[in-house]
């Protein structure tokens, strides 16, 4: 039987990590991870049975080049500049990124007749209700929300075999971690008994990564073309997040003081409140993410 061979991009990232782990264990799929610089996944290619190659996804020619050899049926693309400040001091290298290198991979689709699953945001939105529907309007707030929605427009212009997968405030833990997450940092935070200040007006359905990864391949061996919202299932304010991390380890609060976004001086604007409806990536995918407090102990271990 022919396996699907898959290609992913931003395999060393932390949802490349968690897809590398969850691709190798499926018999029918060939996997080739990409990745700028080494493979800093702890299983090697040569010892899992999938292969890596070192991509810059920005380099057209190198991608172009790679996808005519390789020849995926499937491209998940995880590559993209999420750091939210940074899209507004690094504009040119936020669309290259996010956009410019989307719009390749959704035209390549197209030519060389693979199937292009996109990974997008619920900072497309600009926060006014809780638990956003598919087909709710965007406006984004943030130059990063704003490069995610047109590369969204990319996808839906030139690939007609696609799914675009929206996800909210994604956590999880890898061997090789290139940042935090809003996880590892309220632990540690708590752990280590710093003083922080954390927002109780910005409310989420935090992803656990390896729901996300599920979701991926997923709607990569599904032929349901459109969108689909994946994320967790509870959802919680910031602060209820960290308060709920500080009651299952049995830690103390009184080093984290409640405050409003407003006093915050982040450079780049959140939407106050998101989440994400998952009813029809449950319908049609089949999708079932963890309740927050098992995502909370498979992250932190308990």
């Amino acid at each position: 039987m022919k396996k699907n061979k898959i290609l992913v991009t931003g395999s060393n990232g932390l949802l490349g990590q968690k897809l590398t782990d969850l691709l190798i264990q499926d018999s029918g799929i060939e996997l080739i991870a990409t990745g700028r610089g080494k493979n800093r996944h702890p299983i090697s290619d040569s010892d899992a049975g999938y292969t890596y190659i070192e991509l810059d996804i920005t380099d057209s020619q190198s991608v172009e080049i790679l996808l005519r050899d390789v020849k995926p049926d499937i491209v998940i693309h995880t590559a993209a500049m999420t750091q939210v400040d940074d899209c507004e001091f690094e504009k040119e290298l936020c669309v290259s990124l996010n956009i410019d290198c989307v719009e390749q991979l959704a035209r390549l689709s197209q030519k060389l007749s693979f199937r292009l699953i996109h990974l997008s945001t619920d900072f497309i939105f600009d926060g006014t209700k809780p638990m956003y529907k598919e087909d709710d309007e965007p406006n984004p707030l943030s130059y990063y929300g704003w490069s995610k929605l047109e590369a969204e427009k990319k996808v839906l212009e030139f690939s007609k075999n696609y799914a675009i997968l929206r996800t909210v405030l994604v956590y999880g833990k890898v061997a090789d971690m290139s940042r935090s997450n809003i996880m590892l940092w309220s632990y540690n935070t708590l752990k280590d008994k710093k003083n922080a200040k954390v927002v109780d007006d910005q409310f989420r359905t935090p992803t656990l990564a390896e729901d996300l990864a599920m979701g991926c391949k997923l709607a990569a061996l599904s032929n349901e073309n459109g969108i689909f919202n994946i994320a967790g299932k509870d959802y919680v304010s910031i602060y209820e997040l960290v308060e709920k991390i500080a009651l299952m380890y049995g830690f103390e609060m009184t080093n984290i003081e409640m405050v409003s976004s407003d006093t915050l001086s982040q450079p780049a604007k959140r939407p106050p409140i998101t989440g994400l409806d998952i009813s029809k990536a449950r319908e049609i995918l089949n999708y079932e993410p963890h309740s927050l407090e098992d995502g909370i102990r498979i992250c932190l271990g308990m």
